[in-house]
């Protein structure tokens, strides 16, 4: 009860139903996106998983799209800023943690265009409580915003500007995914853009309210000693409750075919997490550059307009959402910068689109512009480093047996050719850095 009351007293319902119940449905489509924390390609039964349990993403995946070629960066912020800005690393990333205050979101896009806009789940970008909106949220309710509590057995979180301390078994996977749906609900007559950066299944991995050993008096992460596979995959199954959970709202709504839900992750699994997949292990990479940390599912649905069980092998990354969400909503994407992304809207109908033949990573956890950085382009088969590394992905997903020249026929050496012409380009923009001199305390 405790729970209902709070949300309802912060999130503006009183104003939002007043205005949705003169305001006429909307043609414009409703988006919703989902992104899961640290759950990698080898996570979901429809990507080939027979260990974890997700059949509500395998059902929208047999109804939908599901992307083969998806790619993140390898760990949260920088997929963060990525995917929220449409802009590589190499152009806005400054450290760990931290949204430039400078930057443009897809929020912003969004409402500029006419959509209400809401984030509900982690955030981990600073700016305070007035962060969120800035970058163009109208409602927010998030963990990681002005502090970092606990964020599973009763969490702390901040909700349109107050922060707001769970004590009576409330689970925070619950608490926010029950104001996105509520935000659904009071405007349910759209459109409206939902972005929802999940909680779970980040470490510490502890029991869900659907454990058996499940304790709602817990006030505390659990140590590193006690995570184990058998909780993460728990976390996993609860992420697809979730996904399962705002689905089902959308249909009771009326809305689902006038929305399009997109599922993605921002990074490959934990290190500590080796998950049976196919016919082998897959260790997790999260915090590095090959397959294990960057290779992340990716569903779309979106009935009626994307025909069901379309596999895709086009090539997609997080630069992409940006333009993808603006293409879709009559947005503009912003004309004052470089922007990566392109959008992938025509694939989702069947059309042939403009698809990319390469993506990009450029990937320092804190941001430092040093010879640490790594920076690489791929395709589906090959993988080109700056320093010249070059991998035949699909036979060394690992990354142990770079390409020996002798190895390199004609054909290849084309292909390594255009990731270089990549790589060169994008390794000169960087002299052109925005954020290298800024009294911004956040660029220190």
């Amino acid at each position: 009860m405790k729970r209902l009351t709070i949300v309802l007293a912060l999130s503006l319902a009183m104003t939002s139903l007043a205005t949705a119940a003169n305001k006429p449905p909307s043609a414009k489509p409703n988006i919703v996106l989902i992104m899961a924390d640290d759950m990698g390609y080898e996570c979901l039964g429809a990507n080939g998983s027979t260990f974890y349990k997700t059949p509500n993403l395998d059902r929208l995946a047999a109804d939908g799209m599901r992307f083969e070629h998806c790619y993140s960066q390898p760990i949260c912020t920088p997929s963060r800023v990525q995917i929220m800005t449409g802009r590589y690393n190499s152009r806005n990333y400054v450290r760990f943690g931290y949204l430039h205050p400078k930057e443009i979101t897809f929020g912003n896009v969004m409402r500029k265009a006419g959509y209400t806009t809401c984030i509900a789940g982690k955030w981990q970008l600073k700016g305070g409580f007035e962060g969120p909106t800035k970058f163009g949220f109208d409602e927010y309710c998030l963990w990681q915003l002005t502090r970092r509590p606990t964020r599973y057995p009763n969490p702390g979180l901040e909700i349109n500007g107050k922060e707001v301390d769970y004590t009576e078994g409330e689970y925070g996977p619950d608490l926010v995914s029950d104001y996105l749906i509520d935000f659904m609900k009071r405007h349910k007559d759209g459109p409206f853009f939902a972005y929802y950066p999940m909680i779970v299944p980040h470490w510490p991995f502890q029991p869900t309210p659907d454990s058996a050993d499940w304790d709602p008096k817990e006030t505390k992460e659990w140590p590193r000693d006690k995570w184990d596979r058998e909780h993460f995959s728990g976390m996993v199954s609860y992420a697809d409750k979730m996904v399962g959970k705002i689905d089902k709202a959308l249909g009771e709504l009326g809305i689902r075919e006038n929305t399009l839900l997109i599922f993605t992750c921002d990074n490959g699994t934990y290190t500590g997490i080796t998950s049976p997949f196919k016919d082998g292990q897959v260790t997790g990479g999260k915090g590095s550059t090959p397959n294990a940390g960057t290779h992340v599912p990716m569903v779309a649905s979106w009935p009626g307009t994307i025909k069901p069980g379309i596999v895709s092998q086009h090539l997609i990354d997080f630069s992409d959402l940006l333009p993808t969400l603006a293409d879709l909503g009559g947005g503009q994407v912003p004309q004052d910068r470089d922007i990566d992304g392109r959008s992938f809207l025509p694939l989702l109908r069947g059309e042939q689109g403009n698809p990319r033949d390469w993506v990009f990573c450029w990937y320092e956890r804190n941001g430092k512009r040093q010879n640490s950085v790594k920076r690489y382009a791929r395709n589906q088969q090959y993988k080109l480093y700056h320093d010249g590394r070059f991998y035949n992905i699909p036979a060394d997903e690992l990354e142990q047996n770079q390409l020996s020249p002798d190895q390199v026929d004609t054909t290849t050496k084309s292909v390594q050719a255009k990731l270089k012409a990549v790589i060169d380009r994008l390794y000169a923009d960087e002299a052109n850095w925005d954020y290298r001199q800024t009294s911004d305390p956040g660029a220190r």
